[in-house]
């Protein structure tokens, strides 16, 4: 549930914005903010009734190519759809923020679709236009595409080219979140080319961050990087104990682990437990 949102809260908050005449107050921009909440309720006559008002009471053009988008979305249009709305909206007035969140959502269902050139093109496109309108928590986004679709490509320097500047920007923003996000990513990066002293500094700065800012999840993350890095270098002793770490910071916050982080350590000790020789075999 979005924002961690329980669904009788949700019910609740839906129920309030819209029983009754009170969808009469409800601006288009709200109306579509509130139909993925539907969405996770399965209300699709709801998820219509705010589409229908969106339509009804937009504006102009660009709030009009919005509530379109959310119906292209609903109904899994086709791409030549979608793009053709995005060329609709690049002549709008005030429609280069649509245009690039329909560029990125193309590049997405071309990624899912394995059409990884398509993908990198319709991410470029939307990188651009959200640059072009200096729009910089967008292309934090639109970089972290092109990062990964870039990956998907085996295109490794291109990745962490992107994957820097989109550290550099995050810092500016001051998104801490994104910035260990970001340095975890950079070290899959450089970990899969082999730079694994690189990786393994770059991993723990992640987990540095993931620390301060109390994240078991960012913490899994840099941790199961760091296993992998000492896996590598037949050092399971090292990758057991910095997974154990990780299990304990799930059990000190009263968290359930995941099972794979239990399964690896277990796996872990009988390859520890191993005489060297045999190791290969098993």
């Amino acid at each position: 549930m979005q924002s961690d949102v329980t669904p009788e809260r949700a019910r609740q908050i839906l129920g309030m914005l819209t029983d009754g005449s009170s969808m009469d107050h409800i601006n288009t921009s709200l109306a579509l903010r509130l139909i993925p909440l539907a969405k996770e309720l399965d209300d699709e006559a709801l998820i219509e009734r705010l589409l229908n008002h969106a339509m009804e009471i937009a504006e102009n053009d660009s709030e009009r190519g919005w509530a379109r988008f959310e119906s292209l979305k609903l109904i899994n249009a086709t791409v030549k759809s979608f793009l053709h709305l995005a060329e609709e909206a690049e002549h709008m007035e005030d429609g280069a923020g649509l245009a690039a969140a329909v560029h990125h959502y193309i590049a997405l269902v071309q990624l899912a679709e394995d059409n990884l050139d398509e993908a990198r093109t319709s991410a470029q496109r939307a990188l651009r236009l959200r640059e072009s309108r200096a729009d910089m928590e967008g292309t934090t986004y639109g970089l972290a595409l092109l990062m990964t679709v870039a990956k998907r490509q085996h295109d490794y320097d291109t990745a962490i080219t992107i994957g820097t500047e989109r550290l550099e920007l995050l810092t500016r923003l001051r998104d801490e979140v994104g910035q260990m996000e970001a340095v975890a990513e950079l070290a899959h990066c450089q970990a899969t080319i082999g730079e694994f002293n690189t990786a393994q500094d770059l991993y723990n700065d992640s987990l540095d961050r993931a620390n301060g800012l109390e994240s078991i999840t960012g913490q899994l993350v840099a941790r199961w990087g760091l296993a992998d890095i000492a896996e590598i270098q037949e050092d399971y002793e090292s990758a057991m104990l910095v997974l154990s770490d990780s299990l304990h910071a799930f059990i000190a916050a009263n968290v359930p682990a995941p099972a794979q982080v239990r399964q690896r350590i277990h796996d872990l000790t009988q390859l520890n437990n191993t005489p060297k020789g045999n190791k290969e075999t098993n």
